[in-house]
This record gives structure tokens, C-alpha cells and sequence, in this order.
């Protein structure tokens, strides 16, 4: 489907520089730009592309002033990577395909859906699940028993939903997500033995949030684990039973989080960073990649990195003492050797 620039700037709420009637097709990088299509200019770092590329139409800021001609058409907004982003998820929206429930999608007796539900071949809905409005369900799709699904939530193949659990809306799981898998609970024996520990409660995710690829989120021994509303996760994930995650908090890939541990909201916390349980981290905390968190964090805002984590400043400083650690040994030793020789 084509668009002229005069229906996106409509559709952004900005004005067009150049050719009303020009169209578009499809979306492109700006450095990689091919005529009938459309990109962006947001990072500064950029900006020498706006003049060489070959998109036909170019989002940019109400503010940008070019030091040299622009072939391309120029639509300007007030914020040129949210402006983006919403064409992006409207292209989204025109790729996703006919909404329907295959015939090789299983869905039990007493499971309620809403308006423009849709199933892909091999999903499988188990009984008393309550799905919302527009729901998707692509292939490979797994929800256990007593789940509810709220409005507007897309689920990609393989992603599993164990029984119990409660989905907000807006929410998006990508393939390999596993939503209410038992917490890590075993208690020690004699004889090395572990007894393991029944996980009865579920888990309970707020609306807006996305999980990446593979990450897994473990039902609660009792109660709930919980992710509050606009939480972002990256792909390859553990968070452990009885978890909370705050109010928009993201965390990159390959992190862990150890069970009851409660987060707070607003936090970023970087890649393949490790956090014991049973604590609890403050509102908007930064934590740096490939940290160890070993206690909790009490103060709102604080920046801690390393393992264990400790105040960003500190650490640097501590790095850079780390580099310089041998010059430092062969100065102490000369000074002790001084002293030696003149005791």
C-alpha cells in the first residue's frame, strides 16, 4: 500500500516540505534509503546521510535547518523518533495478515474470546481462559488453564502461558517466551537429596509490557510474581519466583533476578547483570553491564556497577587504579626496599 507524504504528515501531525504528492511504500535506514521509501532523522550523527540519501521522504525536526540541499521530500514534526516509531508500528499493524482462527487451532470448550480474535495452526487454548479483543495468537501457541488475556496482546510462535496467570493489555511476547513456569524452589535432605517445593501461585504481568525471546518468568510459590505496567524485557531473561518489577523498568539481555526480589520503578538495568534475592532495589536506579547486585540498593537514583555493585564513580576510579596496580607494586616495593637499606 503506498502513501503520500500529505497522508503521513496528516497521520503525524506535521507539514510537508517539498512534494505533497509524492509516495511511499515502505520504510528504510536513512543511510541505505531507496526511491519510494521512507526513514528518519533523529541522532545528529546522521545527518550527512539526509543529504545522499535515495528516500523519497525523510521524517525530520520542526527545528532542523540543513547547511545544504535536500533532494528528498521532508515531513517536520516535534519528535522525529516517536513520529517514527508510530509508522513503524502502523507497518507492523498492515504485515500482520488476515485475523482468524486456523483450523488446526485448538481451543477448549468454555474459552471466551473477544472481537478480531485470532489462532494460528498447532495453538492450543486449555479450558476457562478468558481472552480479550484483538488477540493473536501465532502458531505454536500455548495457554494453560484459568488464564486471562487481556485486549491487544500479540503472543509469537512458541510462546507458552501456564495456568492461572493473568496478561494485562497491550502486551507482547515474542517466540520462546514461558510466562508461570514452576519457581525454583527445593528444600535439602538427607543425603543430598532435595525435596522439591509445590509452586501454587502465578504469575501476574500489567499492561504494556513486551518480554523478548526466550525469557522466562517463574510462577510464584504462593501469591504472584509481577511485572508492573510498561515493564521492557530483552531476550534470555530469568526472573525468579515472587519477583516484582516496578512501573516501567527495562532490563537488557541476559540478566537474572533471584527469587522475592522486588524492584522498583523506572530502573534500567543493563545486560547480563545478576541480582541475589530477597532484596529490594530503589525507584530509577541504574545498574551498569555485568553487575552483581549482592544487597539491596536503597537509595532513588542511585548508579552502581561491578560485582559487587557498588557507586558507578567508585568503581571507575577503581578500574583505573586496577590498570595502573603494577606500576603501583613496583613502587611500594622499591620504597620498602629504601627503607630497608637505610634501617
Amino acid at each position: 500500500m503506498e502513501f503520500s507524504a500529505q497522508q503521513i504528515a496528516g497521520f503525524l501531525n506535521g507539514s510537508v516540505e517539498g512534494n505533497l504528492e509524492i509516495k511511499v511504500s515502505n520504510l528504510s535506514k536513512i543511510e541505505e534509503g531507496q526511491p519510494g521509501t521512507m526513514t528518519f532523522l533523529a541522532n545528529p550523527k546522521y545527518t550527512q546521510f539526509i543529504y545522499t540519501t535515495g528516500a523519497s521522504i525523510v521524517v525530520v525536526s520542526k527545528n532542523f535547518t540543513p547547511s545544504q540541499p535536500v533532494q528528498a521530500t521532508l515531513i517536520r514534526v516535534d519528535d522525529p523518533y516517536k513520529s517514527f516509531a508510530k509508522l513503524l508500528e502502523m507497518f507492523q499493524r498492515m504485515q500482520t495478515g488476515k485475523k482468524e482462527v486456523s483450523s488446526q487451532a485448538f481451543i477448549a470448550s468454555g474459552v471466551r474470546t473477544g472481537k478480531n480474535f485470532s489462532a494460528g495452526a498447532f495453538s492450543y487454548v486449555a479450558g476457562n481462559s478468558v481472552l480479550g479483543d484483538d488477540v493473536t495468537l501465532y502458531p505454536q501457541v500455548y495457554i494453560g488453564e484459568n488464564v486471562t488475556v487481556g485486549n491487544n496482546c500479540i503472543l509469537y510462535p512458541g510462546v507458552t502461558i501456564y495456568r492461572d496467570c493473568v496478561i494485562g493489555n497491550n502486551c507482547i511476547f515474542h517466540s520462546g517466551v514461558v510466562i508461570g513456569s514452576d519457581g525454583f524452589g527445593f528444600a535439602p535432605q538427607e543425603g543430598s537429596n532435595y525435596q522439591k517445593i509445590p509452586q501454587i501461585g502465578n504469575v501476574v504481568i500489567e499492561d504494556d509490557v513486551e518480554i523478548g525471546s526466550n525469557t522466562t518468568i517463574d510462577r510464584a510459590t504462593l501469591g504472584s510474581t509481577i511485572l508492573r505496567k510498561g515493564v521492557k524485557l530483552d531476550n534470555l531473561i530469568q526472573v525468579a519466583h515472587n519477583v516484582e518489577i516496578g512501573e516501567n523498568t527495562v532490563i537488557a539481555a541476559q540478566s537474572g533476578i533471584s527469587g522475592s526480589t522486588k524492584i522498583g520503578k523506572n530502573c534500567m538495568i543493563a545486560g547480563q547483570v545478576g541480582i541475589i534475592g530477597h532484596i529490594t532495589i530503589a525507584d530509577n536506579v541504574r545498574i551498569g553491564a555485568q553487575s552483581g547486585i549482592t544487597g539491596s540498593i536503597t537509595e532513588p537514583g542511585a548508579s552502581v556497577l561491578g560485582s559487587p555493585g557498588i557507586d558507578v564513580r567508585k568503581t571507575r576510579r577503581n578500574y583505573i587504579h586496577l590498570s595502573n596496580l603494577d606500576e603501583i607494586v613496583k613502587r611500594i616495593n622499591h620504597l620498602e626496599k629504601l627503607l630497608k637499606d637505610h634501617t
